[in-house]
């Protein structure tokens, strides 16, 4: 059948994945850095995803497509969140699981004394995908959620940004799928004190931080937070 769908100018993409995050069919995911249109049938043609997109990449055309499957997609979105709720098997990778780690065996001062740096990272997994929707070490958190490059490009981020927060990184750009839902079930399962972003300049960042604010909207609490701009030399962002 012709009928009204959406299309997508890679070249215009970005890859900041807020299209992704706006569509609740689940109709848009990131593929190799750029949203696509993973099957028509889970595009209902209202186009809830054009505004959120900031490059004008996504337009309406007529073409022929498979008609709206509300129960494919209904199916499509179950099956993500079972993916995402799966609690780990016995045979999942180890480096899934999850734990708090203890750092009192090295006091900071001591550590900078001898010319070493002190790690402040206060938890296991740190990326988004693996980190699991509870947690002991999720209450009464400071959660710091940051583009992955920030690290590398702020010299001493562990102690700035890192210190007495739990940590979570990802990239918009190179993940598939978007943020927005997994960080709502962490914010809205979890008694998260404060939300700290820590993005880079370059627009595919812009992905995260919208996931972010997508996902404090969603969980319905009222949580102090901000956003913090690494530029790429590695300075602070006013």
């Amino acid at each position: 059948m012709k009928r009204r769908i959406i299309q997508i100018d890679k070249e215009k993409c970005n890859g900041c994945g807020a299209c992704a995050d706006a569509r609740h069919e689940g109709a848009i995911g990131m593929v190799d850095g750029k949203a696509q249109l993973l099957r028509d049938d889970y595009c209902d043609g209202l186009g809830d995803c054009l505004p959120a997109c900031p490059t004008g990449a996504i337009t309406f055309i007529e073409r022929e497509a498979a008609a709206y499957d509300e129960a494919a997609v209904e199916k499509h979105m179950a099956q993500k969140k079972a993916v995402k709720n799966t609690a780990l098997s016995p045979c999942a990778c180890p480096g899934q699981q999850a734990k708090k780690i203890n750092h009192s065996f090295s006091p900071a001062p001591a550590a900078e004394t001898e010319g070493r740096l002190q790690s402040h990272l206060s938890q296991w997994p740190v990326q988004i995908k693996l980190a699991p929707v509870n947690a002991p070490y999720f209450t009464n958190a400071n959660l710091l959620i940051a583009a992955d490059c920030t690290a590398y490009a702020y010299a001493g981020f562990h102690k700035d940004f890192m210190k007495n927060k739990v940590t979570l990184i990802g990239c918009p750009k190179l993940d598939e799928g978007n943020y927005a839902d997994k960080l709502t079930d962490i914010i809205a399962e979890n008694e998260i004190k404060s939300v700290t972003v820590v993005r880079m300049e370059v627009p595919c960042c812009g992905g995260l931080e919208h996931a972010v604010k997508t996902a404090l909207m969603q969980s319905g609490k009222f949580i102090p937070w901000q956003v913090v701009t690494i530029s790429t030399d590695g300075q602070i962002l006013e």
